[in-house]
């Protein structure tokens, strides 16, 4: 059991939280109003879905990547937001959210976490950075590495190709297309993320750089459920991930 207000003060200091300008706010985002915690739920989106499953599974904080109140998006709480909100308050469950923070973590992050299920000895390309870098040790080629996606991830990555095998690799997870140029300035041959934009092919072409979009959901489980199971470790709690199926 441990308190929600200590819970966040760890996190918040685990993942540098200050360090980072994100698109949401990182942290609490909802007190349902219950300062002890025995279960922890987490997920990578806090859906309704998810909350539903967290709460019947008896949860008093629902830990996500994808949490809500991002920049631009109505203030108001009304429609899917509201509704969530609403069953967060009705079943007492907290909601705490780690967006850029997560990913960037050099050990339990997104992308350190995705290094470490491919086998990949990666590093930021700069502190807190969010694009990682590894050099392979053997050269790959295409069908390779999608092979090695496929496996590790449970789904076929959709692939833009170009000529030659991999020995330099990036990636970054989620929609981090925007990426593609900085990966490439760095030297990677091929840059792996969750997904793809109308741009990328002609990026990735005129760039001479491969491109495997393996799924948003896919690349960002991995680092909330790795939070989840240190805070559990850390705090002697339930721990348990809902894994909401979701192609994208």
């Amino acid at each position: 059991m441990a308190k929600l207000n200590e819970i966040e003060r760890h996190c918040n200091s685990l993942l540098s939280v200050e360090a980072f300008s994100d698109y949401c706010p990182n942290g609490l985002q909802v007190d349902a109003g219950r300062s002890e915690i025995k279960r922890l739920a987490t997920a990578v989106t806090a859906s309704l879905e998810v909350i539903e499953e967290a709460a019947d599974w008896g949860a008093e904080l629902l830990l996500v990547h994808h949490g809500y109140f991002w920049k631009n998006e109505p203030p108001v709480l009304t429609g899917i937001k509201g509704r969530r909100v609403r069953r967060l308050m009705q079943q007492g469950l907290s909601l705490m959210a780690y967006h850029l923070p997560l990913d960037a973590h050099p050990e339990l992050g997104n992308n350190a976490q995705l290094g470490n299920l491919l086998g990949l000895e990666g590093r930021p390309l700069q502190e807190h950075g969010l694009v990682w870098m590894a050099n392979l040790r053997e050269a790959v080629g295409v069908g390779q590495l999608t092979l090695l996606l496929d496996k590790a991830l449970g789904r076929t990555p959709l692939r833009l190709t170009a000529k030659g095998d991999i020995s330099r690799l990036a990636w970054c997870t989620g929609a981090a297309q925007g990426y593609i140029e900085q990966a490439a300035a760095a030297g990677a041959e091929a840059f792996i993320s969750g997904e793809v934009s109308e741009q990328t092919y002609h990026q990735v072409a005129e760039l001479g750089l491969h491109y495997f979009a393996a799924g948003h959901h896919a690349t960002e489980r991995l680092g909330i459920r790795a939070l989840g199971e240190h805070l559990a470790e850390a705090f002697g709690l339930e721990h348990r991930f809902f894994d909401q199926d979701n192609p994208i």
